[in-house]
């Protein structure tokens, strides 16, 4: 655990992400109002500004179609030493060809397939390990969201253990595959369950 003497500061933003974040310093930690003025990608590219190369992980529930160009330029982003994406299962028939990119430029284990609703990031760079989480998505939207940024959060390491145990499956694996790989079955019982595999009339 990291005993970095923790800084807490708190901020409405009416700019955009960089200004919003200021300076990044060890036991750095920032929770943040906006207007939707900027994105998880935003706020993560910020922080590579700073903070410099990192192994990187996101966690989204899937990528929209206006949110491809934000994802494509985290894609290429030269200072991502590593980076995994921890994505909803249901993602791979919309954003197949994207996440097949992915792929290629992280390698076969850069994405694990999960049920996920959760928006979640980490860096990690020879001096700060950040935990970043929000309700944004991928893309800017213009309504209020919330962020938090904390370097050194115990949050961190139960984010990476779960990264780390979670298993790799393949693109074409089944909703049931990708069920086991999140251990619901360890938080809610069968029958709990049973109303949630039936395919909802919004589900596309």
């Amino acid at each position: 655990m990291n005993i970095r003497k923790r800084t807490a500061n708190a901020t409405e933003a009416f700019q955009h992400a960089a200004a919003t974040i200021g300076t990044i310093t060890p036991g750095f930690s920032l929770f943040g109002i906006t207007r939707g003025q900027f994105s998880m990608v935003d706020i993560i590219l910020a922080c590579l500004d700073q903070i410099g190369p990192a192994r990187a992980s996101l966690w989204t529930w899937c990528i929209a179609e206006y949110e491809v160009e934000c994802f494509t330029r985290l894609l290429i982003d030269s200072r991502l030493t590593s980076a995994l994406l921890v994505i909803d299962s249901g993602a791979r028939g919309k954003n197949r060809e994207l996440l097949k990119s992915w792929h290629r430029q992280h390698g076969p284990r850069s994405i694990r397939w999960v049920v996920n609703h959760a928006k979640v990031a980490t860096l990690e760079s020879a001096d700060y390990k950040l935990l970043i989480r929000g309700s944004m998505n991928l893309n800017y939207n213009p309504r209020f969201e919330q962020f938090d940024i904390d370097d050194g959060h115990p949050g961190f390491d139960i984010v990476r253990r779960i990264e780390e145990e979670l298993p790799v499956l393949e693109f074409d694996h089944t909703n049931t595959d990708a069920r086991n790989a999140s251990s619901i079955n360890k938080a809610f019982s069968n029958e709990r369950l049973a109303p949630f595999a039936v395919k909802r009339t919004w589900a596309k």
